[in-house]
């Protein structure tokens, strides 16, 4: 922290020794091994991109620049058109490979589905004709709110086909937080199911629909998707079976060529006001990203892979990495609709064994909820099948890392922990599997392509330490603006430091350059003068072998500034002191990192895409009024912490 001590940045606290070169098995195989695509990116990052765009997308026309870069905003492939349906399916299918599977799907009471490229290209184009006949036009905005079966990735395809937008809600989301995001994009049809299954109940979507709708003037069409076998109403002119429909939809519908620049979609992410982002991705620059991440990142072989990577298609990851990655490269994969522990909690460990899955991704979260579930979960399965592991929508605590690595992995899968966001549209810091040698909770460096940088609060650059993850230049994936909010796109990105995209996130460097994600700066904690992520108090706490999961918060302390409020999830059947943890963290990182009070709860409030939702664990550690907690997945854990917290001593 030498270069940095006159600067206020963020302490860097734990450090990382242990290392995971790839193995000289995995390297034999592997897609890259050396550095050669970093030294091409490094040479000339746009003639690179330009590159990937060209291999790995197929263009109905070339384009006339590869980069416009008029700050804050980008365009990639100007002057290039090409159609993201055809890359995704109809090029398989000419090239001999129809009969290929996508997707393995498996539903939560275990139906099953196999679906061939050539059917998801029947599919795709009825549904396209569907949603013409529906009155959808190129630039029309078509809401999709649907459980996890393949009719989601079906309804993004054929809406892509045709130049329509579509904006995805996640299916846990409330009927209000459905029609906010219908409003914002005046979205004219509306593509839900009846319902889908969770925990081995129906959850019905249609009341949640209708209830939206009658607030959102600019529906003229509802299509609803047979799931869950629930009753529901259906209004005359303006709901339609999507199986009707699709019965007499014809079977032809040709790609229309689209503007590399074409709106491809939007998707809403949560906004500090309460007010949804919709955030704006194109057409061929967003493409070559996912498709050039997806192949490297994942070191794939389409012939050979079984990749299932358990997002929701409702966040941008499903929308990367289980439609527009995947099926561009012609990839297998399986489809899960339910949850990781119905009806029992190794659901994920038998679904990798009955369909040898190859390529595992998954959340930080997951994989903490699988160690206090213990393992002999795994156990029970022959996860041999597995090569290669990743890890994505948070940072990943060193030691979640280890359990993952020997107990998924067996200790000879590599893993590729991925820093990305909705904004960017795809991966941007990850190892390379077969070149990179790993360190456990380290996303370790910006891909091939790729700028970064670490700033202090003066936006000096940061060389060791810790300090704020800025992007140093566009890349292909960006987003485009927040759709009608091209001012609170400038204030949100890049107004903090000029001239670098800056989302919010805190990051240090080691001593060999390798970069750690510390999350958001709003969870950095101002203890007695020092500036403490969050994350390291987190990982110091799940270091110890009673800990499943931690989530840590500062609350306002009259004495420090603010204080170190601990909420502990402990491995099934474990017990421990509370002052043992405490000492346990000062030996990890520090005393001044030292919890002030420790909470011991069963779960901690997450989001639905899992993530810790450490507002709502700063007003119970301050005693406020918890507003607004409908996006949680489970709104009783707060209730248990809140009872908890009344009761709990604390170390003055």
């Amino acid at each position: 922290m030498a270069d940095n001590d006159n600067h206020d940045t963020i302490d860097a606290l734990q450090w990382e020794k242990r290392k995971f070169p790839p193995s000289d098995a995995f390297k034999k195989n592997t897609l890259v091994a050396g550095t050669f695509l970093y030294d091409e990116a490094n040479e000339d990052y746009e003639a690179f991109w330009a590159r990937q765009a060209s291999e790995l997308v197929a263009w109905d026309t070339s384009w006339d620049t590869i980069c416009e870069w008029n700050l804050p905003y980008s365009k990639w492939f100007v002057g290039g058109k090409l159609n993201v349906s055809y890359n995704c399916l109809d090029r398989h299918v000419i090239a001999g490979k129809g009969d290929k599977v996508a997707f393995h799907f498996e539903g939560e009471p275990g139906d099953t589905r196999t679906i061939t490229y050539s059917q998801m290209l029947d599919e795709v184009q009825k549904f396209a004709n569907v949603l013409k006949g529906l009155g959808v036009n190129k630039g029309d905005r078509v809401n999709i709110y649907l459980p996890m079966i393949p009719e989601a990735a079906v309804a993004m395809l054929a809406c892509a086909r045709i130049g329509a937008v579509h904006s995805v809600v996640f299916g846990g989301f409330s009927s209000q937080a459905l029609s906010d995001r219908i409003n914002d994009a005046e979205a004219k049809v509306l593509i839900t199911a009846d319902g889908g299954y969770r925990r081995g109940e129906v959850f019905a979507l249609k009341p949640q629909a209708d209830e939206a709708v009658a607030s959102t003037p600019t529906i003229t069409a509802v299509v609803v998707v047979k799931r869950g076998g629930n009753e529901v109403d259906m209004q005359a002119g303006r709901d339609h079976w999507y199986h009707e429909l699709m019965a007499k939809a014809d079977a032809v519908c040709p790609p229309e060529p689209m503007d590399s620049e074409q709106l491809l979609f939007l998707l809403y992410t949560s906004g500090t006001t309460g007010k949804p982002k919709g955030i704006m991705h194109t057409t061929g620059g967003y493409l070559t990203h996912v498709t050039y991440t997806h192949k490297y990142v994942f070191d794939l072989n389409p012939d050979k892979d079984i990749f299932w990577c358990t997002a929701d298609v409702g966040w941008i990851t499903g929308h990367s990495y289980i439609v527009y990655g995947p099926l561009s490269n012609g990839a297998t994969q399986v489809m899960y609709e339910g949850v990781p522990n119905y009806p029992a909690n190794d659901r994920m460990w038998e679904i990798i064994e009955k369909y040898k899955v190859t390529i595992f991704y998954t959340a930080p979260t997951a994989i903490r909820t699988f160690m206090k579930w213990g393992v002999e979960e795994p156990a029970k399965h022959d996860l041999s099948s597995l090569r290669l592991l990743g890890s994505v929508g948070e940072p990943i605590n060193p030691e979640a890392w280890m359990w993952y690595h020997e107990n998924i992995g067996r200790g000879n899968c590599p893993i590729v922990d991925t820093w990305w966001q909705t904004e960017t549209g795809g991966i941007m810091i990850s190892p390379l599997p077969g070149a990179t040698t790993t360190k456990p909770g380290s996303a370790t460096f910006p891909l091939p392509g790729i700028g970064a940088e670490l700033l202090d609060d003066e936006g000096k650059p940061v060389t060791h330490g810790g300090g704020y993850l800025t992007l140093t230049q566009p890349w292909p994936g960006m987003l485009r603006g927040i759709w009608k909010d091209p001012e609170r796109f400038q204030d949100a990105y890049w107004s903090r430091f000029a001239g670098r995209y800056f989302a919010g996130d805190g990051a240090k460097l080691d001593d060999d350059g390798y970069l750690w994600l510390l999350g958001r700066v709003d969870d950095v904690m101002n203890v007695s003068g020092h500036r403490i992520s969050t994350t390291e108090v987190e990982s110091a706490l799940v270091s110890h072998p009673s800990v499943a999961e931690a989530a840590v918060v500062g609350a306002n302390d009259a004495t420090t500034g603010q204080a170190i409020i601990a909420y502990v999830t402990l491995v099934g059947g474990m017990e421990v002191d509370e002052q043992i943890l405490r000492n346990h963290v000062a030996s990890e990182i520090g005393a001044i990192a030292k919890p002030k009070t420790i909470y011991f709860t069963p779960d901690l409030p997450k989001t639905r895409s899992g993530k810790i939702m450490r507002r709502l664990l700063r007003d119970v550690a301050e005693g406020r009024n918890l507003g607004d907690t409908t996006t949680l997945a489970d709104a009783n854990v707060v209730n248990e912490l809140q009872k908890r917290a009344a009761e709990a001593p604390s170390e003055d």
